[in-house]
């Protein structure tokens, strides 16, 4: 059995003269991140290594879930593919994971992420939200033997405010 938590990156900043890359969040993106992973921490989910697009939407919504989930710095890494709005390049790294991982957990950016928590979880979403987590279980003893598997938990920034 693996696992993947499939995290958007918070809400960002279109206030700064940046590139796309280079977009922060803004103050709702780093509560609602905050939120979304103090409610994660209750299921007692640890990943064993943690990836994330080199955007700093991205990173910055990382940083707050390992800090909040109590995760070592030294099992997160930035991928360059995972710069990815399509979905492929997603998809391709995933397929690559090394094996020795059964749970992992992934900050990446829309389209990419709704296409694939649709393609391979048994829940359809309409669209996964700015700080939205999806957990998806797979049969598969293989990351490049991905199928569709089970969508077995979402949580929406949305879903946790009064």
């Amino acid at each position: 059995m693996k696992k993947i938590v499939i995290v958007r990156h918070a809400k960002s900043s279109w206030e700064h003269d940046v590139n796309d890359i280079s977009r922060p969040l803004k103050k709702r993106g780093i509560a609602d991140a905050g939120l979304v992973s103090e409610d994660f921490v209750q299921f007692k989910y640890e990943p064993e290594i943690v990836f994330s697009s080199p955007a700093t939407r991205a990173v910055e919504t990382c940083k707050i879930f390992v800090r909040n989930l109590n995760i070592s710095k030294d099992n997160v890494g930035i991928y360059d593919e995972l710069y990815d709005f399509g979905g492929h390049d997603v998809v391709d790294f995933i397929k690559l994971i090394d094996n020795k991982y059964n749970n992992v957990m992934l900050f990446g950016h829309n389209h990419a992420l709704t296409s694939i928590v649709n393609l391979y979880g048994d829940t359809y979403i309409d669209n996964l939200p700015t700080s939205g987590l999806v957990v998806l279980e797979f049969d598969i003893e293989s990351w490049s033997d991905l199928k569709q598997g089970r969508t077995l938990k979402t949580i929406f920034p949305r879903d946790l405010k009064d």
